[in-house]
């Protein structure tokens, strides 16, 4: 299964497969601009509130992304900028959205 989800993200980005082999696990996190409404998010701070959990001020929705890299000797700082195209092709609408990536070998 990932490995059918990386070779979707490598078409996706039309990245080469050499430039995602680095051994290193990227977790990148998606949410909406501060200054966008985030409906779901109310939605959900609602139902909470309904289900008796009290003292929840704000609720926003985003999405994770778990992205395991192939091995293959790239240096860090160049996965990382492979990433962050990725995030800004694909994975993020950056009109409305903003992202951050962690990095673990």
């Amino acid at each position: 299964m990932a490995r059918q989800a990386r070779l979707e993200v490598e078409h996706a980005c039309r990245v080469p497969r050499a430039l995602y082999d680095s051994g290193m696990k990227a977790i990148v996190t998606v949410e909406l601009k501060p200054s966008v409404l985030d409906p779901q998010g109310k939605a959900i701070q609602h139902s909470l509130s309904t289900l008796g959990f009290s003292g929840v001020e704000d609720v926003r929705v985003g999405k994770l992304f778990k992205i395991t890299l192939a091995d293959g000797g790239q240096t860090r700082e160049s996965v990382e900028a492979q990433v962050r195209q990725m995030c800004e092709r694909l994975l993020a609408n950056t009109v409305i959205e903003s992202f951050s990536c962690t990095f673990e070998k």
